[in-house]
């Protein structure tokens, strides 16, 4: 299944508390819920102006359906492709 990086812009996210990222996630996972099985949540980077998550999904059209109904932005979406690492050096 493809694995998509969202970016959010949401102004002030590396200020938000423990008990704000808290709300947020219970919110996200709610939605997801109602979504069904077939689009997971990795984990998701807080910056000082942005949250840049990771879903699994069939579509992208899913991933913006959650954005949606959570009221979340997904001011940019793109399918991960491959993913590397420092062992990708190795021979």
């Amino acid at each position: 299944m493809p694995k998509y990086l969202i970016e959010r812009d949401i102004p002030g996210a590396g200020q938000l508390s423990a008990k704000e990222l808290q709300a947020i996630s219970q919110k996200s996972c709610g939605v997801l819920g109602k979504l069904g099985p077939q689009i997971q949540w990795v984990h998701s980077y807080v910056t000082d102006e942005k949250v840049y998550c990771v879903y699994i999904a069939p579509n992208v059209e899913m991933v913006l359906e959650h954005a949606r109904h959570g009221g979340f932005p997904a001011n940019r979406v793109s399918e991960i492709r491959s993913m590397i690492d420092p062992t990708t050096a190795e021979e």
